[in-house]
């Protein structure tokens, strides 16, 4: 059964989502007819992607390879420069992300699993492709999950730079690690928010607490593999995945604990009860969460022209559901969803195109980068 924020909180009545709040959204299934069509083939398991000024796309694929996917859908040979990965598990190379004034600094970031006890990083580096084969120059390590951890689960991982030019990150709580995403002297199970050279905000909510990293905006969350900012509100909003049941989307605020794992809605891999309960004072629930899971990975509000009656709508991706999920949204509540490619592969990543087209990546060995158009 899919849960949302309850009527109540769609039409203002109250402001802060509770338990008891919760409830089913409606199917609504739209009149928009669409097909989907392949750009690109041949990747293996690519991960996360960006569109150049130029029309190409950079997209990362998870055993450490970073290519540029021409116009035509041919992928280059692979980007030298690229940091060294730790592939195995869900770790490798990740989430890619262009520099808001990349047209003049080119500058291009990467988040990873480091050769350093599989902990996950981000570095960035120039891209140069005026000349011979393409390549990242000056990279450097501007951050770094600490403590590094064993271990091939939950990296988090994705990108969304703020209006401000701060970069928001997420970060896994590394699967053995969940307890720690309570505690702010780790980076586990986090939204991270820094500059784009690495340093801190000084408005960051946890820049004066003693023993907490200050680099945290938000804590208290599993696996965050989704991250976009509103465009009308540019607040941020995340999807995490859960166990069995309970994957999450919210928007995480300054200094908010979003009580993973103390309350959840879902249950561990065994079927045991995990945490306290659903609730608890000084947590915060999410604005919708999906019982049975999704595994979702990659969102993206929708705001190009071909699908006008989608215009404003959230799109999740489906690992395990093999889906796309359109959400239609009421401020900040979900008042209706549709399951949309139902069975056609993992969605892995959402993005927006420059030309009004939904962008998926598909997860597997034999990877897609996907376009979906109207029919």
């Amino acid at each position: 059964m899919r849960l949302a924020t309850a009527v109540a909180v769609a039409f203002g009545l109250v402001t802060t989502p509770v338990a008891a709040q919760i409830t089913s959204a409606p199917e609504q299934v739209s009149k928009q007819k669409y097909k989907v069509a392949t750009f690109a083939s041949g990747l293996v398991h690519p991960w996360g992607m960006a569109f150049l000024p130029d029309g190409r796309v950079l997209v990362t694929e998870r055993p450490g390879r970073l290519r540029i996917v021409g116009k035509d859908g041919r992928l280059s040979d692979q980007i030298v420069g690229v940091p060294s990965v730790v592939a195995g598990g869900q770790g490798g190379l990740l989430d890619v992300a262009l520099d808001p004034n990349f047209a003049s600094n080119r500058l291009v970031y990467m988040s990873y699993a480091e050769p350093r006890g599989s902990g996950t990083s981000v570095a960035r580096g120039k891209l140069v492709t005026d000349g011979g084969a393409p390549r990242l120059d000056d990279v450097k390590v501007i951050f770094r999950q600490l403590p590094a951890a064993i271990g091939g689960a939950h990296f988090g991982s994705r990108f969304a730079f703020a209006r401000d030019g701060t970069l928001f990150f997420t970060t896994g709580d590394r699967y053995h690690g969940k307890d720690k995403a309570q505690d702010l002297g780790t980076h586990y199970g986090q939204v991270i928010r820094i500059r784009p050279d690495g340093s801190v905000p000084p408005d960051n909510p946890f820049v004066n607490k003693a023993g907490a990293q200050p680099e945290t905006w938000s804590y208290g969350h599993r696996n965050p593999q989704s991250a976009a900012i509103h465009p009308d509100t540019g607040k941020l909003w995340t999807v995490e995945h859960a166990a069995r049941g309970g994957d999450e989307i919210n928007v995480p605020a300054a200094g908010k604990n979003y009580g993973w794992p103390v309350i959840n809605y879902g249950r561990d891999y065994s079927g045991l009860k995990i945490g306290e309960s659903t609730h608890k004072a000084g947590m915060e629930q999410p604005i919708y969460y999906w019982d049975p899971s999704i595994a979702p990975s990659g969102m993206a509000f929708y705001t190009g022209s071909l699908f006008p009656e989608w215009k404003g709508d959230l799109f999740v991706g489906a690992l395990a559901g093999r889906a796309l999920h359109r959400l239609v949204l009421k401020g900040e509540a979900i008042v209706g969803e549709e399951a949309l490619l139902k069975g056609l592969d993992r969605i892995r990543d959402v993005r927006n195109g420059p030309d009004g087209a939904l962008w998926l990546l598909t997860d597997s060995p034999q990877g897609r980068i996907l376009r979906v158009v109207p029919e």
